[in-house]
């Protein structure tokens, strides 16, 4: 069952010949969300071969240019492709009214139900479906572009059956649904077999936070604690500290402590300032924090096995 991230933009505000704008796809069991929709996001889905018509669900984090910048082309495009299922989207309040103003402008409305969901300024549950939760939290950017964190979690699945103790036990097919639950079986004979003789763990379920354009603050780790795997925006160098404070955003070493404080497995960074040709300088600085840290780079894919081991 896949858990698998695809980077299709790890640049900050201008893009560069390296790397797109802000936008991620992850995949939770087949269900793709898109995560940031940056200018030419269309493009890297189709180069990196992202079967984007599969999109339900679009998480935008703030209103900055380069987070949704690309967001009414996309909704322009599937509505040109003959796109029929409903299309959520997750974002400020104010960017339903910038996408009616430009459907108005254009005298093009979208073919397809297109559903709004206000993020607010408090922590929330904004997704839910049989396999994952999406919950958003408050990060600290600008305040006239409130920016928010996502934390994907998928749901404990059931526990897996052992047919062939079943079978020796003789417990009905009726009952194996409680049993996948952690129940006990109880023999006609009133001998309580435990549920641990009768079936294996599933594996741990698998989580994701995306966390971009923020101040460091230890607290942003209460949001996300013991993440599998954890993005943080790591937009300048640590001896850049106080431009990143100026600019309401964080350095490589900040990202790294925030990764520590939340027990992370791994750490992502990305949304790299362009003057980084080569962000590997941002690399050494965040390991010498937080070790098991590694560079976005457009196009680069981070799965997450259904045990945890090394990616």
């Amino acid at each position: 069952m896949k858990f698998e991230l695809t980077i299709l933009g790890c640049g900050s505000a201008v893009p560069t010949v390296q790397r797109n704008s802000a936008a991620q796809v992850l995949n939770v069991q087949g269900r793709l969300f898109l995560i940031d929709c940056g200018e030419g996001t269309q493009q890297q889905l189709r180069r990196f071969k992202v079967p984007y018509t599969r999109i339900n669900h679009v998480f935008i984090s703030h209103l900055h240019g380069d987070h949704f910048f690309g967001l009414a082309g996309l909704l322009s495009s599937f509505s040109l492709q003959g796109r029929r299922a409903d299309l959520h989207v997750y974002a400020d309040e104010r960017l339903q009214g910038i996408i009616d103003f430009l459907s108005r402008a254009m005298h093009s409305r979208p073919r397809y139900p297109l559903h709004f969901h206000p993020i607010g300024r408090d922590a929330q549950l904004l997704h839910e479906d049989k396999a994952l939760t999406v919950h958003s939290f408050p990060l600290l950017h600008r305040a006239d572009a409130p920016s928010s964190g996502f934390l994907f979690a998928e749901r404990p699945r059931p526990r897996h059956v052992r047919r062939e103790m079943t079978d020796a036990f003789r417990v009905p097919v009726a009952f194996m649904h409680r049993l996948k639950q952690g129940e006990d079986f109880v023999t006609p004979d009133g001998e309580v077999i435990a549920n641990e003789r009768l079936t294996t763990p599933a594996p741990a379920p698998r989580s994701y936070a995306y966390l971009t354009d923020t101040l460091f603050h230890p607290d942003h780790a209460e949001y996300c604690k013991g993440v599998d795997l954890l993005y943080h925006e790591a937009t300048y160098g640590d001896d850049l500290a106080r431009l990143a404070r100026e600019t309401f955003h964080s350095t490589a070493g900040e990202a790294a402590r925030l990764a520590l404080l939340a027990g992370a497995g791994r750490l992502l960074l990305g949304h790299f300032s362009s003057r980084y040709p080569d962000p590997s300088c941002l690399l050494e600085q965040a390991r010498l924090v937080f070790p098991d840290t590694r560079l976005c780079e457009d196009g680069a894919v981070f799965e997450l096995p259904a045990a945890r081991r090394e990616l």
